[in-house]
């Protein structure tokens, strides 16, 4: 298995530069879940420009595929356990160089705007141990992102079957109720200004 996975990575690494994809799917709400999610869709579309002009805003948001990672401390922890709060969640590996680029904007975005309220949950997907992903981070400086690791690597292929990743790094902007305000296919400098508005409007629709 792990020698399939390492394939498949491979070919993913090899065109993580093609980023395109239809036929959304993901799990349908049911009756009066992802309410606030659906109502922002509208005041979220004119806010994808600039920085995050690739973002692509659900129109009929779903329920946040969920999945199993460890944290920092080897313990599992997964996408439902976040609910509650704004989540930026974002699969990168050190073999994906737009993920490397992107990082140091990722972990400035947490320094800026992390809190009770909004975490970035930036997952490896490295297989096997979490040394060199922990030790990559060191290297660059990160010090606001909580290290969060899937040494399986399931984690893309829950994402790529629920039609929210194609290549890396996939990201997605998961509100309080768990449900998927949008998603980007590819980096971005998540730390510019076009990045913060967007996330705290989606922060904003939670309080009404």
């Amino acid at each position: 298995m792990v020698g399939a996975l390492l394939s498949a990575f491979g070919l993913f690494a090899s065109i993580g530069a093609v980023y395109g994809i239809s036929g959304l799917s993901g799990n349908s709400p049911a009756a009066g879940e992802c309410a606030l999610a659906t109502a922002n869709a509208e005041t979220l579309a004119p806010l994808a420009i600039g920085d995050v002009a690739a973002f692509r805003v659900e129109k009929k948001p779903v329920i946040a595929p969920d999945f199993t990672f460890r944290d920092g401390e080897g313990n599992e922890r997964r996408v439902a356990d976040f609910k509650g709060r704004t989540i930026l969640l974002n699969l990168w590996a050190i073999w994906c160089a737009p993920c490397r680029h992107e990082m140091p904007a990722l972990d400035a975005l947490q320094a800026n705007l992390g809190s009770k309220a909004f975490e970035v949950v930036a997952v490896s997907i490295d297989l096997g141990s979490p040394e060199k992903p922990r030790q990559f981070l060191s290297e660059i400086g990160a010090k606001s992102l909580a290290f969060y690791h899937d040494p399986t690597g399931k984690a893309f292929f829950t994402l790529r079957a629920a039609g929210r990743a194609i290549g890396m790094p996939a990201t997605l902007i998961i509100n309080a109720e768990g449900c998927v305000a949008g998603h980007m296919l590819g980096a971005a400098n998540w730390s510019s200004n076009d990045a913060v508005k967007l996330i705290l409007a989606v922060q904003k629709a939670q309080e009404k």
